[in-house]
């Protein structure tokens, strides 16, 4: 239902300024991105506990977060909703994902960035998309997991291999995070350093995630979650200035190594602090941030309404299955033939 609306206003606005497609691609998606989060902040219940500085104010950032479980994605709109910058969250995301069914499209078109790892990496695509970004003048609130893969205690040889790579760099060895890379960061911060106005380096911690033997296991699914298998969610910010980063890339490699060892630091102290008391947290002040219905009920009752009047109808049952289908189809050519 959403990908026909938002269908609609991209013919619409064919023949309009790509700022007045932007504006509105923005409040369509914020609709969209409250409706998601109602179901995992209100119904699951779930405690959202906040450390370090969080502007109330929108601001064009980059995001960097430690990576774990698909909820990631979700923890960056908790974020983006109390600062009302919804409709501003854009991905950076692996490459295979442009191939999913409509979301894989409608990403790319809302300026999420495709990038492909190691040697393969276009930094060239990325700078001119993030260019035509500015250029449109779009709100920019860009996340990016710098690890590259998900940290997943049942894969440890992710984890070794990543390890290995750091001690043969000389590099810190860390223990609840991956080595990060840098390519993307800093492709993003060198880009747009005139356009942005800080970095939000966030940390990230699902309460419920360490085993009977004190062993730390995997985080929640997306599923797990929204079957409130997560009681907490523990989330440090810490605002940086961009006069503070290294422009050159082999300093920020080593600035942005810098940043993940405070993250694996303040991880070892919320899973393994010889304190009981001092465990299941971050240290420093804390707010229990409650989103209110006023945020996210509208949307879910707009296009739940939507959905349901669509369904109802032999017609609108048609028109959603084809939807899927074809709009798979032109999806996928569509990212084929264009990054």
């Amino acid at each position: 239902t959403y990908v026909l609306a938002w269908g609609a206003w991209r013919l619409l606005s064919a023949v309009l300024p790509s700022r007045f497609y932007r504006e509105v691609d923005d409040r369509l998606y914020t609709i969209y991105q409250s409706m998601v989060l109602f179901f995992f902040e209100n119904y699951t219940g779930v405690q959202v506990i906040i450390y370090g500085d969080l502007p109330k104010n929108k601001e064009n950032v980059v995001y960097l977060s430690n990576h774990q479980c698909t909820v990631d994605w979700i923890i960056a709109d908790m974020l983006a909703i109390r600062q009302n910058a919804l409709g501003h969250v854009r991905y950076v995301l692996k490459d295979g994902l442009k191939w999913l069914p409509l979301y894989g499209w409608y990403f790319s078109q809302h300026g999420g960035v495709y990038v492909k790892r190691s040697a393969n990496f276009n930094e060239k695509e990325m700078r001119e998309k993030l260019r035509a970004q500015m250029k449109a003048e779009t709100p920019m609130y860009l996340v990016i997991f710098p690890e590259g893969t998900r940290y997943n205690p049942e894969i440890p040889k992710v984890i070794a291999d990543s390890q290995s790579f750091a001690e043969k760099e000389g590099l810190a060895i860390l223990k609840h995070v991956l080595t990060p890379r840098v390519k993307a960061t800093h492709v993003a911060i060198d880009t747009m350093k005139d356009y942005l106005d800080a970095v939000y380096d966030v940390t990230v911690a699902y309460e419920g995630t360490v085993d009977h033997k004190g062993q730390r296991k995997l985080a929640p699914s997306m599923t797990e979650f929204l079957c409130k298998e997560c009681p907490r969610v523990h989330i440090f910010i810490d605002r940086i200035e961009l006069k503070d980063i290294p422009e050159e890339q082999m300093y920020m490699r080593r600035w942005l190594h810098e940043r993940f060892e405070i993250k694996d630091k303040l991880l070892i102290e919320f899973y393994d602090a010889k304190d009981s008391k001092r465990r299941n947290k971050f240290p420093g002040k804390s707010v229990h941030s409650k989103l209110s219905l006023k945020k996210t009920l509208p949307s879910l009752l707009f296009l739940g309404g939507l959905t349901a009047s669509m369904l109802l109808t032999e017609s609108g049952r048609k028109l959603y299955v084809k939807t899927w289908i074809y709009g798979t189809l032109i999806g996928c050519l569509w990212v084929s033939i264009k990054p």
